[in-house]
């Protein structure tokens, strides 16, 4: 889907004017039944640009709201009470997808499902979720012993720390999260 932000416009799909009677194309999306949701992206109507500007005159995002929600709405810190996804203590993974990083909404779905699962190994050993994403941070695949754990360990230590990088410090972040990751997967019963 190619999307001309400025101006609105999506392109893409030949897509007809939804407006009763219209013939053109219908190149600016406007909100539909049903908004994005865990379920899904949502739903959207699809109008020529004289008739998206006709529809955003008359849509009224508070209709349904009681008075009290409308206020709510309206303050001037709302949307503050929550927490974003970055600072959530689940980091969103509870909460619905992206949706628009996605062209098939399955693919959303399945990367969820294989982010919850945990790994399995030749041997029948699992790796926890946490595991796999500090094997990712390391750079490594599942069928790994603890002798290749450790040589990438080193590797990673030798290239990343300020000592071997002339006092660059640009990489402390990185050396952190693999010694962290490093530190989980050396004590994992898979390596038991």
């Amino acid at each position: 889907m190619k999307n001309d932000r400025f101006h609105g416009r999506v392109g893409g799909r030949s897509r007809t004017c939804e407006w009763p009677g219209c013939a053109d194309h219908g190149e600016f999306r406007a909100p539909g039944p049903s908004a994005s949701s865990f379920d899904g992206p949502g739903q959207y109507r699809w109008f020529c640009l004289d008739h998206v500007r006709q529809f955003n005159t008359g849509y009224d995002w508070f209709d349904g709201m009681s008075p009290e929600e409308i206020m709510a709405a309206q303050h001037p810190i709302h949307g503050w009470d929550r927490q974003t996804r970055a600072f959530s203590p689940t980091a969103g993974i509870d909460s619905a997808p992206r949706w628009a990083d996605f062209a098939d909404p399955l693919e959303a779905i399945s990367q969820r499902a294989r982010a919850r699962r945990p790994a399995q190994r030749g041997d029948g050993k699992v790796f926890t979720p946490d595991q796999r994403r500090a094997l990712d941070v390391l750079g490594l695949a599942i069928d790994i012993d603890r002798r290749d754990l450790r040589k990438r360990y080193s590797e990673l230590v030798h290239a990343l720390h300020p000592d071997r990088n002339g006092g660059d410090r640009s990489s402390e972040k990185r050396l952190q999260a693999v010694v962290e990751a490093y530190q989980l997967l050396r004590k994992a019963a898979v390596f038991a």
